[in-house]
């Protein structure tokens, strides 16, 4: 049996974006593949989760699997954390994240603040919009030899899903 693939999503306030990307990988890894986490910066975390996430994801039959926020500094303080990759969705917030353990891969997979300043009816239109996006490139995701490939290879396919719209 192989070892699971660890995989967090970081955001600013761990309410949306990080919400998304979190229950969609959650959704399509059918063969329990990954161990899923997402996370914030520290400081802006909120402790709900955004209405526009849970609207998205029930509007696209995907279950909910968060139910509070957690900033990095949670997660990258624990021993036993295995993460193999750090997926960043949020530009801002790129350059403050911890040194995570065991140096994973990273990419930016940048992605709009959609609940800063909007309107709640285009929040939740534009998170949809957002959820697809990241679905398509979860697909992909899932589907790359994670095992025994060429890490260089690998990283640079994560990198490369980033110019997917």
């Amino acid at each position: 049996m192989q070892r699971r693939i660890g995989v967090v999503f970081v955001s600013r306030r761990n309410s949306l974006r990080s919400v998304l990307a979190e229950a969609c990988l959650a959704h399509l890894d059918q063969k329990h593949r990954f161990t899923i986490f997402s996370c914030g910066h520290p400081g802006h975390i909120e402790r709900v989760i955004h209405p526009a996430a849970v609207g998205a994801l029930h509007s696209a039959s995907i279950p909910l699997v968060k139910t509070s926020g957690r900033g990095w500094d949670e997660l990258a303080r624990t021993g036993s954390l295995a993460v193999d990759l750090v997926i960043t969705l949020d530009a801002g917030v790129q350059t403050l994240q911890p040194n995570w353990p065991g140096q994973p891969d990273a990419a930016l997979w940048a992605y709009p603040d959609i609940a800063a300043d909007k309107k709640a009816e285009q929040v939740g239109h534009d998170a949809l919009h957002v959820l697809y996006s990241l679905k398509r490139r979860l697909e992909l995701l899932i589907n790359l030899p994670l095992h025994g490939a060429d890490r260089t290879a690998l990283r640079d396919d994560l990198r490369d899903m980033a110019h997917m719209r």
